[in-house]
């Protein structure tokens, strides 16, 4: 079993930062793809980014591509969505989920933390 424990959400203005931390534990975090998903009210849910077991290969939705950075700490166990140049459409509550087959297939899920950006 994996428990991902999604936090950092917040209230924040438009143009502002934040960053979220997704705590794994239970298996071999560096083994994981991790990735970042929203949902925002009235809406499904919607890729955000991902990132590799090592770092090295990230992706992102083209609504943020530059914006934000997905990262991950094999060390600490921690996978992280630093969020930049937020916008009201940006607000959404964020999961944070783990593929332990490698792929976009994603078997883990955080509970989720809000993120508002006011205008």
């Amino acid at each position: 079993q994996v428990q991902l424990v999604d936090s950092g959400g917040g209230l924040v203005q438009a143009g502002g930062s934040l960053r979220l931390s997704c705590l794994a534990s239970g298996r071999t975090f560096s083994n994981y793809r991790m990735g970042w998903f929203r949902q925002a009210p009235g809406k499904e849910r919607e890729f955000v980014a991902t990132i590799n077991w090592s770092g090295g290969i990230t992706n992102y939705a083209a609504s943020v591509k530059g914006r934000f950075t997905i990262s991950r700490d094999n060390a600490k166990n921690t996978a992280y969505l630093q969020m930049n140049s937020l916008k009201p459409e940006d607000t959404a509550v964020y999961y944070c989920a783990a593929s332990t087959s490698g792929t976009v297939r994603y078997d883990y899920w955080g509970q989720g933390t809000q993120v508002t950006v006011s205008s």
